[in-house]
């Protein structure tokens, strides 16, 4: 709530530590404009460890709502961007920025996450002014006539399991052990930072260091100084004064995020890379775990693996025995980053890269959709908005031809794909589909029987399976295998229904070939399997291995792209988001080009005149180039029928939009066509609307039943909207003549003695009586 109250137009919100993951989404909800940014000061568990989590896909969807996630190194970015892909199933590369480059981000719901790996540094001129107090200077000598004559190597650690202090004395031990003529030559300064939150870790870490260091002591005296305090006695000053009085820092981590001791040593040595500085001492090196994040920016330091005892016990032999030069060079490399790289040019460099972030300041380009931990901010075109189901039946009623196309799984009924058991069931055939339930039919019959419509369900199902459940349904047309076979609509019902093809498909040698290679590509990949239908081959790998999967998938594109270059064949990739699939079909069949096919071919279902309406609803990533293509329609006709608007033309089409030639379309098409396209779901997509779910779709279709039902009851009557709408059509149909009431009264064989009507008393009472029922009609059917 502070955020939101403080935030401005224009503002970026910097968000920071692990714990505030699904922040976010909390404020995605209230200023979904506002880019956001979180940055992350911790290594992030690579997907094995993640997916233990049982809230593993609130918290990334939590990230996902920001629209940069930072980490230091590239390596905890790389297992946040691997948890996306193996628990969302979620794409990543390079997208191009507002400013021509390209940047690495996530493809999610519309919407790109950028992600940034940008180590931070420290302030030298800070630094050196807290070195250059008289205190510190003070501190520093104290030490150092303390230790007078030894080699001091300093270590800075919280009292946690993590931070491997055991594993730097047991090497320590080994080292004085191999090397006795060190001892009492040398001395380990460590410090140890009280975290009682850690709890039994804590006790039982600081139980085993105090252990160890009074073994240590008894055969070695004197060799390590330990010293804990709490986090506030150990603060910028005291901490520099320790590393300046330090000849090598150690840190032997096992598992650590940003780490800036190492870097504070370094510029607190700085002076010894000139003439002045150097002291005889042999100071300015650091030993570092290759398991802390400065390592990767440290390069001058002397790495080791914290859990090979023998090589940090050998670190500690180089760092007494390196030669001068060698040293030196080393110091200089280390100083190269902390030099370069400060405080104030990381937070520069990752606000840069927030602010460059494509982020459209009209909120309602942004949706949310999900309850609780599961919200997600949608990016949509601008005018996405849901389907008016008031506009669609009132052209639906106003049109003489009508055309409604509507994809079968997932929009007129449940999707049987969600599952991938379920899939591999049905491809099996060891599972019976989905039916449509009676209601449903009854809709689709109703609207077939409607001469003024053309009713098609285009669906990607084998033709046996269309038929098996929607072939005793008069006058409803049949497009199977995403627009390969073509039933057009007809009064028979049952029996074997009349199929044509899209395109020419003679020649069928391309299918043993596809199979073979797909058969080697599923023994190599476990979870895969081939499925076969009469038109394409698909290999399903939804249920592999998210990334071996796809690597495998690339190669089978790229393998059967060369096998079946010669054959009149497509090659798909697509359903990366549920899981995959490598997909052989005939070239040139899609639902965008049947549903051309199908407005060309109209005159074959009847004459009724060039098409004035259209609706056209689907769910899924098939149905995109059906719903792309008849958006483009109805812009053509929009066009037609506006032109140039004020001098301007009209909004250009979402880049979501596939762009295709539909200019053969036109000879079939009124100017006054409106067309509305639908997707089943809140989701980025090529339609211009959306309606909830499959509930609705049925709703909606129900809602154009009553308006043809309404029409036929009051067949002899207009309304005000009849005749406005015949007024401006070309040319005016003859008006039916309205019955006198002698005549009502004879056609009905007289009037009910209990159900009579009262006579209204004057004109005014009777044009009130129809504006007051008009309006009881209008609030039922819409």
């Amino acid at each position: 709530d502070v955020i939101i109250q403080c935030f401005n137009e224009g503002d970026l919100i910097w968000i920071h530590g692990f714990h505030l993951m699904i922040l976010p989404s909390f404020l995605t909800r209230r200023i979904s404009m506002a880019k956001i940014g979180i940055f992350f000061h911790t290594p992030f568990p690579s997907s094995e460890i993640f997916r233990t989590l049982w809230c593993r896909e609130d918290l990334l969807r939590g990230m996902l709502n920001a629209d940069q996630v930072g980490f230091h190194l590239f390596e905890y970015a790389r297992h946040f961007l691997t948890c996306c892909r193996r628990l969302l199933g979620l794409n990543y590369g390079m997208f191009p920025d507002s400013s021509g480059g390209h940047n690495l981000a996530i493809d999610t719901n519309g919407r790109h996450v950028s992600v940034t790996s940008i180590h931070a540094g420290v302030e030298p001129p800070v630094l050196h002014q807290v070195l250059s107090h008289g205190s510190t200077i003070e501190r520093v000598d104290s030490i150092r006539s303390q230790f007078q004559g030894k080699v001091i190597f300093a270590a800075i650690d919280r009292m946690e399991s993590l931070k491997g202090i055991p594993l730097k004395l047991i090497a320590l031990e080994r080292f004085l052990q191999r090397c006795p003529e060190w001892a009492g030559k040398i001395v380990v300064v460590q410090v140890g930072i009280s975290a009682f939150e850690r709890g039994d870790d804590y006790t039982k870490t600081r139980k085993e260091v105090l252990s160890m260091v009074t073994n240590i002591n008894d055969r070695w005296p004197k060799t390590v100084q330990f010293q804990e305090c709490a986090e506030s006695e150990m603060r910028l000053q005291q901490r520099m004064a320790l590393l300046k009085a330090a000849d090598v820092v150690m840190v032997t981590t096992i598992r650590d995020g940003l780490n800036l001791i190492p870097l504070e040593f370094t510029i607190a040595h700085l002076d010894a890379l000139r003439e002045r500085g150097r002291d005889g001492r042999k100071r300015g090196l650091c030993i570092l775990s290759e398991f802390s994040s400065c390592t990767r920016v440290m390069r001058g330091a002397l790495h080791v693996n914290p859990w090979k005892i023998s090589e940090i016990a050998t670190a500690f032999y180089q760092a007494l025995t390196m030669s001068e030069d060698e040293r030196m060079r080393r110091v200089s490399i280390a100083s190269e980053f902390v030099t370069r790289v400060t405080t104030q040019r990381w937070a520069l460099a990752v606000m840069l890269d927030l602010k460059g972030v494509q982020k459209n300041e009209d909120a309602g380009r942004y949706a949310g959709a999900g309850l609780g931990l599961g919200f997600r901010l949608l990016g949509m075109d601008s005018g996405f908005n849901s389907l008016d189901a008031n506009s669609v039946a009132r052209a639906y009623r106003n049109a003489k031809s009508r055309l409604i196309l509507l994809d079968y799984g997932g929009t007129i009924l449940a999707n049987d794909n969600l599952d991938g058991l379920q899939r591999f069931q049905f491809v099996k055939k060891s599972r019976p589909p989905s039916v449509p339930k009676d209601r449903l039919m009854s809709t689709l019959k109703e609207l077939c029987s409607d001469t003024r419509n053309s009713v098609f369900v285009v669906s990607g199902k084998e033709r046996h399976s269309l038929t098996k459940t929607l072939c005793h349904l008069p006058n409803l047309g049949l497009a199977a295998e995403h627009g390969m076979f073509v039933s057009w609509p007809t009064g028979k019902v049952g029996g074997k229904r009349r199929w044509e093809t899209l395109v020419p498909n003679q020649d069928q040698s391309w299918r043993s070939i596809a199979i073979t290679i797909m058969e080697v590509y599923t023994s190599r990949t476990h979870g895969s399997y081939i499925e076969e239908t009469e038109m394409k081959v698909l290999w399903q790998y939804r249920d592999a291995d998210p990334e071996f999967g796809y690597l495998q998938s690339r190669e089978l594109e790229d393998h059967l792209s060369n096998v079946l270059r010669g054959f009149a064949v497509d090659i798909l990739h697509g359903g990366v988001e549920e899981g995959g699939y490598v997909e052989v079909r005939p070239k040139g069949v899609n639902k965008g080009v049947v549903s051309m096919h199908i407005i060309k071919n109209l005159e074959k279902i009847a004459d009724r005149g060039r098409l004035e309406f259209a609706l056209v609803i689907g769910d899924d990533h098939c149905d995109e180039p059906m719903l792309s293509v008849m958006r483009q329609i109805g812009r053509r006709a929009s066009e037609a029928r506006f032109g140039m608007k004020d001098g301007q033309p009209l909004a250009p089409l979402p880049a979501t939009i596939a762009q295709v030639d539909v200019s053969s379309c036109d000879g079939y098409i009124s100017t006054h066509l409106q067309c509305f396209t639908s997707t089943v779901g809140k989701k980025p997509s090529a339609a211009a609307n959306y309606v909830n779910d499959v509930d609705d779709v049925h709703e909606l279709l129900e809602s154009l039943v009553k308006v043809t039902t309404r029409e036929t009851v009051h067949s002899g009557f207009y309304s005000v909207v009849d005749l406005k709408s015949m007024a401006d059509s070309s040319p005016r149909p003859a008006l039916k003549p309205v019955l006198s009431m002698g005549e009502l009264y004879s056609s009905q064989g007289g009037f009910d003695n209990q159900s009579q009507t009262r006579v209204s008393v004057n004109l005014h009472e009777f044009l009130g009586t129809i504006e007051q029922n008009d309006e009881e009609e209008e609030d039922i059917f819409f």
